[in-house]
């Protein structure tokens, strides 16, 4: 926070600190970040010229200049700039951004001669699919349709070839060098090579709005607590649903991505999900929707794809709203420039708000922390050029509103007063009982009580013990496997059961099959606690909620608590959903829930930083009394409903879209 207020400030990085240097402050490789954020942020208290010293190499030293001229705004030439096409991931994510203002610099044709020089040097290799990215990227042709047809049969590398058929398609001539999509290997490239898909999107008799497209590009929009599908899933898709309804939207695109193994069961790229919100489908060249720290791979393809298939709409689009910090987004944000479509980006405070602490616990020998460290200033900078690009910056409040992102956006504090962004609140959409809802709940009882020697259920003879219900997917982040820690080490599986609902059905990713072998293992120890923990795989969202209120309408000596265990929630969907539900809730103090989560009011907040913090959590759900459950309760089902709605959300969002300007 001091380096980067110290930059943005343009005030001495000494000004901020009590002692001369970071690393007196934070142990471990405290000394390795503070080197870092000195090459990145140009400040040194002493005078020693920026990037010096050891722990900083090469590949450092260059990202860290890239990084410092894209946030002072200085052009580099193509041939400087170019230098480092050869470079890391996260070099080349900075070249890219930077790429766009050294074209407009020094002149498109001095940038495409310069590609047409480095295209012949680099032979079919992959830096010829980045060179001709970045021609596409600003719209350069630097090869004949006859040469960039040329390189795409001869080069070797899958990559290249998409990048060159890409090339073709926007230059002048190229599509009709394609090849007939019958020689495309799988159904992505059949895709890649068709011609564009109809149109979709409201028609001209449609009312009269903004039309509008949100990013989901992590996991699947249907399958939440599935591999990376969250909460986000849940809250985007009742979003899109009650925004189509909101005055002033024509319509809704919700963009998410689709990998070769759901595109070889159905290549269908886009469907109406509800009326007036449609589902639109990008395709990825992989096996299934990447992950985070996969995403800068995909970025030219999914800006192509996204330029392509939203510009392809019945009317133009209006406003792209992103969520996360990373090269999905990037990608999403170039697209929107290309299509004139105002950006919207909801800013938090991750992964600024733990980055030094997480790692100055991580051992500076361990290459995995290493990159773990760079990622996350990787993400760092990824939110500084999103919140730069952005038309429109909204924030998730904590519990001081948006003063926190101010703190760790300087920039931001421009905006309203010096308080910051404006921070619509986050709903949920209203559960609708089915008309046999009570025989629904009875049945749910039913299945979760069947078995205790089953995984996924409970023993019969269980069913008046107090249950710890815990939904979401299997992360680290969630901390599962923490939570049967604690559960045990208190004895709570004496007195109480524990169910888990998250993961993918059948095999799951590596990710989820790990947090599954913690908890066996944990279970190893204790057989006699295994029948009383029930670990379910994901479930639909109403079936969710529909199991929330099976289980608080039993006795009162067997009620429910919902029990978030998670490291930190930026908001916590559902958690909401649980209180919405009548549950008393249990959440962590660090992130978003302690923003409506009052401890002691509407439930508990605890201390989810490691064992001991949910072991005290789980001794005070325990020792709370009957009448304090009730208030908390009903607290949390008031508070859900006067202040966290889908119908609100949507209706401040609406307000945000019809104000910011398209270009």
């Amino acid at each position: 926070m001091a380096a980067r207020t110290a930059f943005f400030n343009g005030s001495g990085w000494t000004a901020h600190l009590p002692e001369p240097r970071l690393d007196r402050h934070l142990p471990g490789t405290a000394g390795e970040l503070a080197r870092l954020l000195e090459a990145e942020y140009g400040l040194r208290p002493r005078a020693v010229p920026p990037g010096d010293g050891p722990g900083v190499d090469r590949r450092d030293k260059a990202v860290a200049g890239l990084r410092r001229a894209a946030r002072l705004g200085v052009p580099l030439t193509p041939e400087a700039l170019l230098a480092h096409r050869e470079g890391d991931p996260r070099l080349l994510a900075v070249l890219t951004e930077l790429w766009p203002e050294t074209v407009r610099w020094h002149g498109p044709r001095h940038a495409e001669e310069v590609l047409r020089d480095l295209l012949g040097e680099s032979g079919d290799g992959p830096a010829a699919g980045r060179l001709l990215d970045l021609a596409v990227a600003a719209g350069l042709h630097p090869l004949t349709p006859a040469e960039g047809a040329s390189l795409a049969h001869t080069s070797g590398h899958r990559a290249v070839r998409h990048s060159a058929w890409r090339y073709l398609h926007q230059l002048p001539g190229g599509p009709a060098h394609l090849p007939d999509p019958s020689q495309a290997e799988d159904a992505y490239e059949r895709l890649l090579l068709a011609p564009p898909v109809p149109p979709l999107g409201p028609k001209g008799d449609d009312p009269a709005g903004r039309l509008v497209a949100q990013c989901m590009l992590l996991g699947g929009l249907d399958t939440p607590g599935q591999g990376l599908s969250g909460g986000l899933a849940v809250l985007l898709g009742g979003l899109g649903d009650r925004l189509a309804e909101t005055d002033g939207i024509a319509g809704v695109i919700t963009v998410v991505t689709v990998g070769h193994e759901d595109l070889a069961a159905d290549d269908c790229l886009a469907h109406e999900r509800a009326p007036g919100h449609w589902v639109l489908r990008l395709p990825v060249d992989a096996p299934a929707a990447p992950a985070q720290p996969e995403m800068h791979h995909h970025r030219p393809a999914l800006t192509w794809w996204a330029a392509r298939l939203l510009g392809g709409m019945s009317r133009p689009l209006d406003v792209v709203h992103v969520r996360y910090a990373d090269d999905g987004s990037l990608a999403l944000a170039d697209a929107a420039e290309r299509l004139g479509a105002a950006l919207v980006f909801t800013a938090t405070p991750d992964p600024h708000r733990g980055l030094a602490e997480r790692h100055a616990a991580s051992d500076p020998a361990d290459p995995a922390a290493a990159d773990a460290l760079r990622q996350d200033l990787h993400r760092v900078f990824v939110a500084d050029r999103l919140v730069e690009r952005a038309d429109t910056v909204v924030g998730i409040p904590g519990r001081g509103g948006t003063r926190e992102l101010v703190r760790h956006f300087p920039g931001l504090s421009r905006l309203n007063g010096g308080s910051g962004p404006s921070a619509p609140p986050e709903g949920i959409a209203p559960y609708r009982p089915s008309p046999d809802e009570d025989d629904r709940r009875r049945e749910v009882l039913e299945r979760l009580y069947r078995d205790g020697t089953r995984p996924d259920a409970l023993d019969p003879r269980d069913r008046e013990l107090p249950v710890l219900l815990c939904v979401g997917r299997l992360h680290p982040v969630k901390q599962q496997d923490l939570l049967v820690r604690a559960w045990l080490a208190t004895d709570a599986w004496r007195t109480t059961t524990l169910v888990l609902v998250g993961g993918s059905p059948g095999a799951g990713t590596a990710v989820e099959d790990d947090i599954r072998r913690r908890i066996d293992t944990l279970l190893a120890a204790y057989p006699q606690a295994a029948a009383r923990l029930a670990l379910l795989p994901a479930l639909p969202n109403t079936e969710v909620r529909r199991l929330q209120r099976a289980l608080r309408h039993r006795t009162a000596d067997a009620c429910c608590w919902y029990v978030c265990p998670s490291a930190k929630e930026e908001f916590g969907i559902a958690v909401l959903e649980a209180m919405d539900a009548g549950l008393p809730v249990a959440g962590p103090r660090r992130g978003g829930v302690a923003h409506y989560l009052r401890d002691q009011v509407n439930g508990i907040l605890m201390d989810t930083s490691g064992q001991a913090g949910l072991m005290r959590g789980l001794r005070r759900i325990a020792a709370t009394s009957a009448d304090d459950r009730r208030c908390y309760a009903a607290a949390g089902r008031k508070l859900v409903a006067e202040r966290f709605s889908v119908a609100r959300m949507a209706d401040e969002l609406a307000a945000e879209y019809a104000a910011v300007r398209t270009r």
